[in-house]
């Protein structure tokens, strides 16, 4: 960008100084994409573009700016220096241009389109769809994906959801993450094997000898909460195994042995004794939900609307 110095003589700002104001549009929404997908292959999804021209117009935008904006990773890309203060300048200014520009037709009677929401799939049957009556009344349609975390953070940075539920914060700069509700995971087995075992001192002892049942042979709920509670690493194979807590729960209910399940997900079971707690500790472990919104600012108002509504409910959960 080029303006006139006092003497009316024309200044340069210099290489790499060009006003964000006198570059094309479509180059900065691109580069914001990437920027917050960190990927040239999700930001051309995201944006309907080919990768080659998501390449072409970054390659562009770093030749008009004199900047190189991204490193080429093995997975992805990641943000140069300049990149970082280039998305601070422009990323306001295109959120707001894009919720004005947004989809037509939500404004005019027409439906919007559905939101995509996704996560674990006990917390969404347990939780969510319960509660999902007054989304529905106020004509907003879901297209709801049960799954593993990892796997659906990398769907949504790629554009396929809207939110996604989250069983730890996101890693990196592209997703919106807010605290969604603290799930307590609780020691539990049927009456008939918690008249067995009793009340030991030992509670961690005690069950040596009394079949586990687990989400998944390296059991990370139960290993994290022998860590949490017991202070000692958990050393044994699962007498029975289902990726499914559900499935986990029935197992329980039915007398196969014991398991440690999110208390939200066994809160009836306790009340009526279908199920029994072995152990309560004055320090449970407890894992913080997180609720992950899509990059960029979606052009579907229904989007705000189910992120508010599942950050209220989740107190209630």
């Amino acid at each position: 960008m080029r303006d006139r110095g006092s003497n009316g003589s024309d200044r340069s700002d210099g290489p790499g100084q060009t006003g964000a104001a006198s570059l094309d549009l479509n180059l900065l929404r691109t580069f914001l994409t990437v920027y917050r997908t960190g990927s040239f292959t999700a930001a051309a999804r995201l944006l309907g573009l080919s990768q080659p021209t998501v390449t072409t117009q970054i390659r562009s935008l770093e030749r008009q700016l004199g900047r190189e904006l991204f490193e080429r990773q093995a997975r992805g890309v990641t943000p140069a220096p300049y990149a970082d203060e280039l998305a601070a300048r422009i990323v306001e200014p295109l959120d707001s241009l894009a919720a004005v520009a947004g989809p037509a037709g939500n404004g005019d009677g027409s439906a919007a389109e559905p939101v995509h929401l996704a996560g674990p799939a006990e917390l969404l049957s347990r939780c969510v769809l319960p509660g999902l009556a007054p989304l529905v009344e106020r004509g907003v349609r879901l297209r709801i994906t049960p799954g593993l975390t990892e796997p659906l953070l990398e769907d949504l940075r790629a554009g396929r959801h809207d939110l996604v539920i989250a069983t730890f914060r996101p890693r990196g700069r592209a997703l919106t993450a807010l605290p969604l509700n603290d799930e307590e995971f609780v020691l539990v087995a049927s009456p008939a094997w918690a008249e067995r075992i009793g009340a030991p001192a030992q509670m961690a002892a005690a069950l040596h000898g009394v079949p586990l049942v687990a989400y998944a042979d390296d059991l990370p709920i139960v290993r994290r909460y022998w860590r949490h509670v017991f202070g000692r690493r958990l050393v044994r194979q699962p007498a029975v195994t289902m990726p499914d807590l559900n499935a986990v729960k029935a197992a329980i209910a039915g007398g196969v042995g014991f398991s440690v399940l999110p208390r939200y997900l066994c809160t009836e079971e306790l009340a009526s004794g279908a199920l029994v707690l072995l152990h309560d500790p004055d320090d449970p472990p407890i894992n913080t939900a997180f609720l992950a919104q899509r990059p960029g600012t979606s052009g579907n108002p229904h989007v705000a609307l189910v992120r508010d509504h599942l950050l209220r409910a989740a107190a209630d959960w």
